[in-house]
């Protein structure tokens, strides 16, 4: 088999395992929270531990198969202009995509719930807790000001991630975190700390609740890939 057909085909393996292995992961998470004091509470939690250790077992299988894959495709462009170009265009779109690990300068800005308690407040107690949309607006700011790769508590944050209010918790692409919410922006670090500047989002969230962002210029900032699955139901396929 000629360079291009093993990269292709160990291109196939890895999007089909990594297809079932973001399956895979859905259906851990689906199980959610187990609560209550049921005869099969145990049953449960050793049917997630298992699938679990299932998951991760695939996972590393998938690390290992696309280390393979860099190396396949490194040996196959090393003499080849056209197929160097592929990769390196292949590279850039998966940076895009959130589907690679990333790092550089950027900002740092944390947001958690207020410590005071809601009995010695006068205010209205939802004024004491993050909501959805300051981060909802945080995140859209952020991209406005250039930020290239976002994260929320190391949740990768793409053009598909939806942010949602779940009781007391927040989902992050279906993925459920609570506060402490550190949100994580590479870009060009004085552009992205604008959102802190008199009359910024940031100071119209401490203006609204009793919430305090801290937002701080990070020289080194690592962003994980997003694990998640890319699913587009709108655009047209052709």
């Amino acid at each position: 088999m000629n360079k291009k057909g093993i990269c292709l085909t160990l291109g196939i393996m890895c999007a089909v395992l990594t297809y079932g292995i973001c399956m895979q992961m859905k259906t851990v998470r689906g199980f959610g929270v187990i609560t209550g004091g049921t005869s099969n509470q145990n049953k449960y939690k050793e049917d997630i531990l298992k699938t679990k250790e299932k998951y991760d077992n695939v996972y590393r299988d998938l690390e290992h198969l696309n280390k393979e894959l860099e190396k396949e495709r490194a040996n196959a462009t090393q003499n080849d202009t056209e197929l160097a170009k592929i990769e390196e265009e292949i590279k850039q779109i998966n940076k895009l995509l959130g589907l690679t690990d990333v790092s550089g300068k950027g900002v740092k800005i944390v947001l958690k719930d207020s410590s005071m308690s809601a009995s010695n407040y006068f205010g209205e107690s939802s004024d004491l807790v993050v909501h959805d949309k300051y981060i909802m607006h945080i995140v859209n700011e952020l991209y406005n000001a250039g930020a290239e790769a976002i994260s929320i508590n190391d949740v990768r944050v793409v053009s598909t991630s939806s942010i949602q209010c779940d009781g007391n918790v927040i989902k992050i692409g279906g993925e459920r975190i609570g506060s402490p919410f550190e949100i994580k922006a590479i870009g060009y670090p004085e552009y992205l700390y604008n959102l802190n500047r008199p009359g910024g989002r940031l100071e119209k969230i401490r203006a609204e609740s009793m919430i305090d962002p801290i937002i701080t210029k990070e020289s080194e900032i690592k962003i994980p890939k997003y694990t998640g699955t890319l699913k587009f139901e709108y655009i047209n396929k052709k």
